[in-house]
């Protein structure tokens, strides 16, 4: 039995991944429902699964991207079979260069006359094959040299530098950077990589303000410990950001110019109110799932699914559509923080996202009297292009009156 192992669907919204990593190597034996290949897109990771026990047979390196249902690798029951299946694919045994999945050789990929219009059109012979690593590579393809018939660029020929550049970046870093001593070099890539280039292209092509400010959460955290009693009856344990996911919502509703994105040079108003939970993924940075619908759901049910998205997160289970199509995002600083207020970046296209931090005791004056309180801290980021500050502030008077009185929820 022959078994592919296929670019797995696991999002309306997705149509490509990146292979990470192929867990086994080429030949090796695999045991049905092992991981045997990595996968990320832009925000998340999955693992692809063997379907059955056998050798593997890798059509496509790491480092390359594959749409989704691209055959990537075969996995062979026998021996005989998996040396069938390399002759087929034109791989000799213990051969390092990686075939296209579904054509024999990049030269039989794609015809003559598609290979000649690439050709005319950047005034470089090249393969379609060949121009698409290249691309992803982000190689200057007027500097590969080509062996094909008329110095025709294929794809072992873009191969060859991209392992020599790979074989360039292996070599061990210099001790010393202008005159600075080096202790280390991390490489920037996978979601790190790709969290870095979202966070400079949302500050890059926005106008983003903050404002800041401070809520007196006493009756909220009077609501949280009555709550937390009957945690035997509701069956989850409430937390202050299910609350806070769940007053936004309902201020969002109350103040849609605020659920929006500027896209296509028009402002649209989102009639979903889906609200984005950072969650911190250690040195990797921040991920954000997505609770769809938030104000169309209870807070035992917002509790729940945070949860859930939360372990999903840590355990980069994550599912592609569970992290996109937010309209709002909500940010939280913890308890190990030092800091009360932050500057957060819009997680774009959103044109809003609000940062709150953890209670505190604090001193506040009331009646005359200096009492302690306990404060929770805000930092509300906007688009000033398409949110002004009359809707900010609306907003947040709106999340105020809630957390102040929160029986006007049941309003």
């Amino acid at each position: 039995m022959i078994v592919q192992v296929v670019i797995p669907r696991v999002g309306v919204n997705v149509t490509e991944f990146r292979l990470v990593e192929w867990k086994a190597k080429e030949g090796d034996r695999v045991e049905k429902g092992s991981t045997v290949l990595q996968i990320e897109t832009e925000k998340t990771q999955w693992e692809v699964e063997a379907e059955i026990t056998g050798f593997l047979h890798i059509l496509l390196e790491a480092g390359f991207k594959a749409p989704v249902g691209e055959t990537v690798g075969v996995i062979a029951e026998t021996k005989e079979e998996f040396q069938k299946v390399q002759t087929e694919s034109g791989r000799a045994p213990g051969q390092p260069a990686p075939v296209e999945a579904g054509a024999n050789s990049d030269e039989s990929s794609g015809s003559a006359g598609e290979a000649g219009a690439a050709s005319g059109r950047r005034g470089v012979l090249i393969t379609p094959v060949a121009r698409k690593m290249a691309e992803e590579h982000m190689l200057d393809i007027s500097k590969i040299k080509g062996t094909g018939p008329g110095g025709r660029i294929g794809r072992k020929d873009v191969e060859a530098v991209i392992q020599a550049k790979a074989a360039e970046k292996e070599k061990p870093a210099p001790t010393a950077y202008h005159g600075r001593r080096i202790r280390g070099v991390v490489p920037l890539k996978g979601i790190r990589q790709a969290i870095a280039e979202h966070m400079y292209r949302s500050l890059s092509s926005s106008a983003q303000m903050t404002v800041m400010g401070e809520w007196d959460v006493s009756k909220i955290v009077l609501l949280r410990e009555d709550l937390l009693k009957e945690e035997g009856m509701a069956d989850t344990r409430i937390t202050y950001v299910d609350i806070m996911v769940f007053i936004l919502s309902r201020a969002l509703k109350l103040h849609p110019s605020m659920n929006c994105s500027l896209l296509e040079n028009e402002i649209k108003l989102w009639e979903d109110i889906n609200v984005g939970v950072a969650f911190a993924l250690g040195e990797e940075g921040l991920i954000v799932p997505v609770v769809k619908n938030a104000d169309q759901k209870g807070l035992l049910e917002i509790s729940k699914q945070v949860k859930e998205l939360g372990k999903k997160a840590q355990d980069r289970k994550l599912l592609p559509d569970e992290v996109t199509g937010g309209t709002f995002t909500l940010s939280t600083v913890g308890r190990q923080s030092e800091s009360r207020f932050q500057t957060p970046i819009l997680n774009e296209p959103e044109a809003a996202i609000l940062a709150v931090s953890s209670i505190e005791d604090r001193p506040v004056v009331r009646d005359g009297q200096i009492v302690a309180r306990p404060i929770m801290t805000y930092s509300l980021t906007y688009d000033h292009r398409v949110i002004n500050g009359f809707g900010g502030e609306q907003l947040l008077r709106t999340i105020r009156r809630f957390v102040e009185n929160p029986s006007l929820l049941m309003l």
